[in-house]
């Protein structure tokens, strides 16, 4: 197929043009640059089939050729607020990429008769009531608060999405995207993966807010990615959860990290900073995905931290 991907220069798309391509595929890829990094793609620069368009979503889309498959990816992600690549720092861009990028994106299909599939979040769940959350779940969110820019953006894209499946009879797919994480993620992130790893490198106390009974289930790229492929090849058009449903506390996340890093410097608590709607909880059920797709995440949460360690440590110029 020739896939048309949105946010290809970010810490998904990247690892996404990387594996289609390693499956035969033609892949035109575009980003502009606000999140997503040209790193991430410079090894392609001299693959005959990769294209980029440098281009903001929020516009209107034109793709040259034939386009048999379009995932959107585009959007900025990170919820730290001292980051510039958080959307609560980019709260129109984030907005923008939910509402107008996904409406040209779903153009793009439309005009080429493609399938298209949508990046969505367990953020659309909010701080949830229901725990592990099913698809079926409609979410505990604030419509106002300061995530609620990336959290009803994705909302709203996921409702444009199946109007556009039921009126236009597009080929469409949704995958709700849990914790991630790997190679290609920003070091100030601000999610726990990329601020742990930064500590335990240089050799300090993991710093944890609160107790560190807080939870979170961690899904390494190459698991989450594994999913969204099966998605796209299969026929499900309704949401589907694709994260590791192994449940961890951030005190043991913590031990975890300290251990396969070798840092002996332990933790430190401080008060518990837990941001306007940030979750106490998040656990996926991947009934659906298991059933539909016969996909459940296969790397261990110790063997992907061995794998995203040596990334970190040449970010940090350690090594």
């Amino acid at each position: 197929m020739r896939i048309f991907i949105t946010g290809a220069a970010g810490f998904l798309g990247s690892h996404l043009c990387d594996r289609l391509l390693a499956e035969d595929h033609e892949v035109v890829g575009m980003d502009n640059f606000i999140t997503g990094s040209p790193d991430n793609l410079t090894h392609l620069a001299n693959n005959q089939k990769f294209t980029f368009i440098r281009h903001d979503v929020s516009n209107f889309i034109f793709v040259p050729g034939k386009i048999d498959a379009v995932l959107h990816f585009a959007s900025p992600a990170s919820p730290n607020p001292n980051s510039p690549y958080g959307y609560v720092n980019l709260p129109i861009q984030t907005m923008k990429a939910g509402a107008l990028g996904t409406h040209n994106s779903l153009g793009v299909a439309r005009a080429h008769g493609a399938r298209f599939l949508l990046a969505s979040t367990s953020e659309i769940y909010g701080d949830p009531l229901e725990h592990p959350q099913k698809e079926s779940y409609w979410g505990h969110v604030d419509p106002i608060g300061t995530r609620s820019v990336y959290d009803e953006a994705k909302r709203f894209a996921e409702a444009l999405t199946m109007a556009y499946h039921r009126f236009h009879g597009i080929d469409t797919r949704i995958v709700r995207i849990f914790n991630t994480y790997g190679p290609r993620m920003h070091l100030d992130d601000g999610r726990v993966v990329p601020n742990f790893l930064q500590q335990a490198n240089q050799g300090e106390p993991l710093t944890i807010y609160g107790d560190g009974s807080q939870t979170r289930s961690f899904c390494y790229v190459d698991d989450l990615v594994d999913g969204i492929i099966k998605l796209l090849y299969s026929n499900e058009h309704q949401p589907v959860n694709i994260g590791n449903p192994v449940e961890s506390t951030i005190l043991e996340f913590a031990h975890t990290i300290n251990s396969l890093v070798g840092n002996m410097a332990g933790v430190s608590f401080k008060p518990n900073q837990r941001g306007e709607g940030d979750p106490q909880r998040r656990q996926p059920d991947i009934t659906r995905a298991r059933d539909v797709l016969g996909w459940e995440p296969r790397i261990s949460l110790e063997e992907g931290i061995k794998r995203t360690i040596p990334y970190f440590k040449r970010r940090m110029n350690l090594v």
